[in-house]
């Protein structure tokens, strides 16, 4: 088989790419038996070109998979922790805009008692 390329892999349906992959570990193990018997240098050659061929195929497979599942998951409360946006542990465990403006029942008593004062300057 030729080198396979990604961008030709985004074009083709689940099935075709299901069917890609057998057809690339068919091919790669009776290249695992050439090499066993002592076949052509070409085929020992070839053996890593198919595996990363499946390599491709299979992470076209999981781009795509994970893709319908962003798209699923996009207007609902809770998400996959996979799927959630990674930031940093800082930002991750921040407190929400709620929760930081959250007041005591004693704050908000005097927030509501000593108002801040306002002062108008002469210019």
């Amino acid at each position: 088989m030729a080198k396979v390329r990604a961008y030709e892999l985004r074009t083709k349906s689940k099935a075709d790419l299901d069917a890609q992959v057998q057809d690339l570990k068919r091919e790669l193990s009776q290249l695992r038996v050439a090499q066993v018997t002592g076949g052509a240098p070409s085929k020992l050659a070839k053996i890593g070109e198919v595996r990363k061929s499946i390599a491709r195929v299979l992470t076209i497979i999981n781009e795509q998979q994970r893709l319908n599942l962003r798209k699923f998951y996009e207007k609902k409360a809770l998400k996959p922790t996979d799927l959630r946006s990674k930031l940093t542990r800082a930002k991750r465990q921040a407190l929400t805009r709620s929760e930081r403006n959250a007041k005591t029942n004693k704050q908000a008593k005097k927030l509501g008692a000593f108002p801040k004062r306002r002062f108008a300057l002469k210019a």
